[in-house]
């Protein structure tokens, strides 16, 4: 049915609702079929054959049919929780099993921006921003990624800790705003706001420098630091970071009054 056709509804008929924009399809390594939804705020609505599990951070999943399985666990004991923690995740994760015949679930992202489905071989890494992880099938490793020099990596921003996604199998990312890719040459660098990295190859190397210049840094209005990518390998930036929109909105929010206003 069409939009129009929906605005155009009287009282009392039958309401239609226009389907969402399918922007991707595709399938995993364990029969998994899932459909990427929507074009702002994104969903990835996964059909699962019987016996089969997918995982993602507690308070991911948005809806899923009566024969899927959820159970909550601390994966990796004390030390994965504790890992989990520090690059933005839950301590608990959540693995959903499909009981009886096929079982659908889906999982939304939190803020306007893009759903990646990232098809891994064994072996293959990624490298992302933390919270970035949606879901995931079982055979896919959720770890931690720090940067090799941790002396700036305190006062760098976001890049300090991030997560590293390692196949085999198919896992899903979101990431904010509208995603653009480089390819970086051998020795090429890339310098970025930190906020704005999104994902990268394993064999970029990331670090983070301060910026040069005494007016620059007084008023330039960029910070402090800057991050840099150096190739070779390939490079995904976010338009629209989720600190930047929220340090936006903050300027739109009441602010509380003293009493003796």
């Amino acid at each position: 049915m069409s939009i129009e056709g929906y605005y155009n509804s009287r009282p009392g008929e039958r309401i239609d609702l226009p389907d969402p924009t399918v922007v991707g399809t595709g399938q995993g390594n364990n029969g998994m079929q899932y459909q990427i939804i929507g074009t702002t705020l994104q969903a990835v609505v996964i059909q699962l054959p019987q016996g089969q599990q997918i995982f993602s951070e507690r308070g991911s999943m948005s809806w899923m049919s009566a024969g899927m399985a959820m159970e909550t666990n601390m994966e990796g004991g004390l030390g994965g929780a504790f890992k989990r923690m520090f690059s933005g995740e839950s301590i608990f994760l959540v693995t959903f099993t499909a009981r009886s015949g096929t079982e659908m679930i889906g999982f939304s992202a939190q803020l306007p921006g893009k759903i990646l489905p990232l098809h891994l071989a064994a072996g293959q890494q990624m490298i992302c921003q933390k919270e970035a992880f949606l879901c995931a099938e079982r055979s896919v490793t959720l770890d931690i990624h720090f940067r090799r020099k941790l002396s700036t990596g305190f006062f760098g921003g976001e890049g300090f800790i991030m997560q590293r996604i390692s196949g085999p199998g198919v896992a899903f990312v979101e990431l904010d705003g509208e995603i653009v890719e480089y390819t970086l040459a051998p020795n090429q660098v890339l310098k970025v706001d930190t906020g704005h990295i999104a994902m990268f190859e394993p064999t970029v190397t990331f670090d983070v420098e301060m910026v040069r210049g005494f007016k620059n840094i007084l008023f330039g209005g960029e910070g402090l630091f800057l991050s840099t990518l150096r190739g070779p390998g390939r490079v995904w930036l976010q338009t629209m970071p989720a600190i930047n929109l929220a340090s936006k909105l903050a300027q739109y929010m009441p602010r509380p009054t003293s009493s003796s206003d």
